[in-house]
């Protein structure tokens, strides 16, 4: 349970990138998120850079499953990533970069996780697919938590965001933060996002952490505000709604210890499934009300 991972002893400085991608162009979008990582180190010295979902192919399904092997990185190791590879060797920096992906012959919608030695090291594939996306993406099948010194973060893509049971599964395996690109668009996506961060960091005392989208990619219209939620659900910085930007902020232990010594849930919580539920019939209302 998450009282077994101790709290992380010093502050980890994290970056969200936002920026419009190309169509398909993933040389094109792996120089942007090359020149944002090394821009970040430069001027903030982010530990870690967080990018939209899909930002290396841009959301593009229809181009994407047209031609899997131009359009989507290939599993096992794609050349073409090997400029933001290099960026995170040069400035020590990890960078989540989201890009669709195609593996033996099937696609996913995933996260790369690029190490600051320049190392591929892992992906996460996003296990919570929208409903547009099911013909044409296999979801994942299992989360993933990244252990940088001594923060655990948990990673999400978009509408895993969606569900509680997929934060609190990050939150019981000891993380710190829950860290998430994503598409948001105009409309309806700026509030969806702000019911659903504050109330994963609120309900799992932990960090969110939001990277989306800005301009067009995909047929959608993405709303930007790129954020940081503290582990009270409160905002800590949130970006603009257009325009390329990295919004940087300090996830600071002092904070999260704080917040878990006043809201225990997660300590208190004795069954993740509170089953079984009993289920009572009641006597039938009378007519005419």
């Amino acid at each position: 349970m998450t009282h077994t991972v101790p709290l992380p002893s010093r502050p980890l400085r994290i970056a969200t990138a936002q920026a419009c991608p190309e169509p398909g162009d993933i040389v094109a979008n792996t120089a942007t998120a090359a020149a944002m990582v090394r821009e970040s180190a430069e001027h903030s010295g982010a530990q870690v850079v967080v990018f939209p979902e899909k930002f290396l192919t841009g959301y593009e399904p229809d181009l994407i499953r047209a031609d899997p092997e131009r359009r989507a990185v290939q599993a096992g190791g794609d050349e073409r990533l090997d400029p933001l590879l290099t960026a995170c060797r040069d400035t020590g920096t990890v960078a989540i970069v989201g890009t669709a992906v195609h593996d033996a012959g099937e696609l996913t919608v995933s996260a790369l996780v690029l190490d600051s030695d320049g190392t591929w090291t892992a992906r996460y594939d996003k296990q919570m697919l929208f409903r547009t996306e099911r013909d044409v993406y296999r979801p994942g099948d299992h989360g993933l938590s990244l252990d940088i010194d001594d923060w655990r973060l948990g990673l999400g893509v978009c509408y895993d965001s969606g569900f509680p049971e997929h934060a609190r599964a990050a939150a019981l395996d000891g993380c710190h933060a829950y860290v998430v690109g994503a598409l948001f668009s105009v409309g309806n996506g700026y509030h969806e996002s702000r019911m659903w961060f504050p109330a994963r960091a609120f309900d799992n005392t932990m960090y969110t952490v939001l990277s989306n989208h800005v301009g067009s990619t995909g047929g959608w219209a993405a709303c930007g505000s790129s954020a940081v939620w503290d582990p009270t659900g409160r905002l800590v910085t949130e970006a603009g709604p257009d325009g390329r930007e990295l919004l940087v902020a300090d996830l600071d232990p002092d904070c999260l210890s704080r917040a878990r010594t006043a809201h225990s849930m997660l300590d208190d919580l004795r069954d993740p499934t509170l089953e079984p539920r009993k289920r009572i019939p009641m006597s039938p209302l009378p007519s005419g009300r």
